[in-house]
């Protein structure tokens, strides 16, 4: 079976958690997030788009760094050290969930 090449809007916003104005709001501000778009203006994302957007939230949320020029120099940086604590940190998280799954099931 193939992988899919793109999500939309709806399957973006329940695989990353970011509402939809804020995304909207991110293309705007970060220009690697540059989703296609069909002609009545529907956002289609890649996988790539998913896990910079999943990358964009760590450094917001979890590094506490908030300041857009902030985000944008730590996207660029070129050790990546956020890239390595995000996928830490989506891994730790789905981990919490099958052991809430687990505990739910005893």
């Amino acid at each position: 079976m193939a992988e899919r090449i793109y999500f939309s809007m709806r399957e973006t916003i329940e695989a990353t958690g970011i509402e939809a104005a804020t995304l909207r709001y991110w293309e705007k501000q970060f220009t690697q997030l540059d989703p296609r778009k069909d002609g009545h203006g529907n956002r289609y994302y890649t996988a790539e788009d998913i896990a910079l957007i999943r990358r964009i939230r760590f450094i917001r949320d979890e590094m506490k760094i908030t300041r857009i020029e902030a985000i944008r120099n730590e996207l660029a940086t070129a050790d990546r050290q956020s890239d390595v604590r995000s996928m830490a940190f989506e891994h730790l998280t789905r981990v919490r969930r099958k052991l809430q799954a687990l505990e739910q099931m005893l």
